[in-house]
């Protein structure tokens, strides 16, 4: 992609969030215009990244050819598939450990008993993201 390619799906990018909701703030604020807001940002989000993929892997058959960029586009999206199996999976345990913690503060409020029970079932929350590290790492082992 060229620089202006690029500088024009930044300019699209940056609009799609500032011309919704600049529609949004300037008139009446209700719950429908908000609706409206969000379509259209979801819209044109959605729409410049789709545009750009198909500009970014849909390059000339000279280049596809070429061993070097294979090997660069391989090792980023390695960096790319460590990363969101970390951070995925952190959020997801970070969901599960905030339901399993109160759950388990509440049942220790009633029954000082259930400690070691509901300790074990937020330890089981937090071993997600300990899973997504150890895949990530595995990841990037291979590269």
């Amino acid at each position: 992609m060229t620089l202006a390619v690029k500088l024009l799906l930044i300019g699209a990018l940056v609009l799609g969030i500032i011309i919704p909701f600049g529609y949004y703030l300037i008139g009446e604020k209700n719950k429908k215009r908000y609706k409206r807001a969000v379509g259209a940002n979801a819209f044109f989000y959605f729409g410049a990244m789709t545009i750009a993929a198909i500009m970014m892997f849909g390059g000339s058959p000279v280049h596809a050819a070429d061993a070097a960029a294979f090997a660069g586009n391989a090792t980023g999206l390695g960096y790319i598939a460590a990363a969101l199996s970390t951070g995925l999976s952190c959020v997801g345990g970070g969901i599960a450990v905030a339901s399993a913690a109160s759950a388990a503060l509440g049942a220790i409020s009633e029954d000082s008993s259930a400690l070691g029970k509901s300790l074990i079932f937020v330890g089981l929350a937090e071993g997600v993201c300990l899973y997504g590290l150890i895949i990530s790492f595995m990841i990037l082992g291979q590269l």
